[in-house]
């Protein structure tokens, strides 16, 4: 008959109590006031307020054994209601080294901030107050006046700018009501309760998160008080490639509150940089940019500056999120502001496909004058005519005009030339 020895593996008394404590579940609870709010973590609706779930207590321990859970990522949590300023906060702190008593890395791990978020959301009545000032489409008043000169663009917008500080990062961002309402990018506000806002005079104020859009980079703060001098947003019908704009921040290596000058390089869509509507320029952008206004001449807002290309090979390639996005935005807390009206072709649903390559590919697609990327590429427009060009340096540009119908699909396949250079001496 075979027989079976069971080993059993003894521990050092004071080590027992240390490894219950580490792997026994832990309550985390979840409050606003109001209650009733939805709770929202790591963009995954969960349950309302009062809400509760059991985590491992090692969620909230530093890890000194192989025994407990680990957190292996960081957590966000977002607290919404209708009526109330959307509050999201960083739950997590770290990432923190896991090493083991013989010395061994485990990687990184992070540690839940407490056991217990209770949340006070603000009335949107309180926060967003004030009237936000828009200029309309199609004025034939505003598109003729006579544009500033740069000097003078700066000088009239710097007031309205400011520079916000966050626990760990900074950016730039500008008053849209004289009642203390701040917009910038919401990468600059996430995981912020609070931000500190310095103004150009030197003068700081402690500025409320109150909304970050789930989708598009935006979100907006408040600072009390009243009497701000603030900014006009400009509609993108406006915006004309090749016009001069300027753009305001503070970039992380220079001076606050800084001003470079270029031009509207294209408009148009980008997937790569996310939803909206984008409006690519040369004006400098710079870490510390973000969040800041990109003004035409007439010290107008056309867009919120927020990344800019970081490629070997690449130069003068930044994007600002266009005015009208943030229009968009304010318009569910200020319904006196037009939100842009959907192009036509959106209600109707109906759209074709063009398959666009060409010889050599990498060449820069416009449609109807807009950019919307590299060859090879797929696009999805609306039924009606359009046109498409094909630029490549040192090519010849290639443009068709194509009639597009209703889920119809065309392939155009482009040759570039070389361009016929003509060199010579005077």
């Amino acid at each position: 008959m075979k027989r079976f020895c069971v080993r059993t593996l003894l521990l050092p008394a004071s080590l027992l109590p240390f490894i219950a404590g580490r792997a026994r579940a832990d309550t985390l609870r979840i409050t606003s006031t109001p209650p009733g709010a939805t709770v929202e973590i790591d963009g995954v609706v969960v349950g309302a307020t009062p809400y509760e779930m059991k985590v491992p207590g090692g969620y909230f321990h530093r890890t000194l054994t192989v025994f407990g859970a680990r957190l292996g990522h960081a957590m966000t949590l977002r607290v919404s209601m209708d009526g109330y300023a959307t509050k999201e906060i960083v739950m997590t702190e770290g990432p923190v080294r896991w090493v083991s008593l013989t010395g061994i890395d485990n990687g990184e791990y992070w540690l839940l901030k407490t056991d217990h978020f209770d949340v006070a959301l603000k009335p949107v009545s309180k926060s967003f107050t004030g009237a936000v000032a828009a200029t309309l489409a199609g004025n034939s008043t505003i598109e003729m006046r006579p544009e500033l000169p740069v000097e003078n663009v700066v000088e009239q917008s710097k007031p309205a700018v400011v520079l916000l500080r966050g626990a760990e990062k900074q950016g730039s961002g500008f008053f849209i009501t004289e009642t203390g309402v701040i917009a910038t990018n919401a990468h600059v506000a996430r995981g912020e309760d609070m931000l500190v806002a310095e103004m150009s005079t030197g003068q700081k104020l402690e500025a409320s998160v109150v909304y970050i859009d789930d989708e598009k980079d935006i979100a907006l703060a408040k600072v009390d008080g009243s009497g701000f001098q603030h900014l006009t947003l400009a509609n993108l019908t406006t915006v004309r490639q090749g016009q001069t704009v300027v753009a305001l921040g503070n970039p992380g290596h220079g001076l606050p509150f800084s001003a470079t000058r270029g031009i509207v390089s294209a408009v148009g869509e980008s997937e790569g940089n996310g939803r909206g509507t984008w409006i690519q320029t040369d004006a400098a952008i710079n870490p510390g940019n973000s969040g800041g206004p990109l003004l035409n001449g007439h010290a107008e807002v056309v867009g919120i500056n927020t990344q800019k290309v970081v490629a070997k090979g690449f130069q003068g390639i930044g994007f600002a999120l266009s005015s009208n996005d943030l229009i968009e935005v304010l318009h569910r807390f200020y319904p006196a502001v037009t939100a842009p009206a959907s192009p036509p072709h959106e209600a109707t649903g109906e759209f074709g496909t063009v398959t666009v390559s060409s010889d050599p590919d990498g060449a820069d697609v416009y449609l109807d004058g807009k950019f919307v990327g590299n060859t090879p590429a797929v696009l999805k427009i609306p039924v009606g005519e359009h046109a498409v060009r094909l630029t490549s340096p040192n090519r010849t540009d290639w443009q068709r005009a194509v009639e597009m119908l209703k889920d119809s699909e065309i392939n155009l396949k482009a040759k570039l030339a070389t361009e016929n250079r003509l060199a010579g001496r005077n």
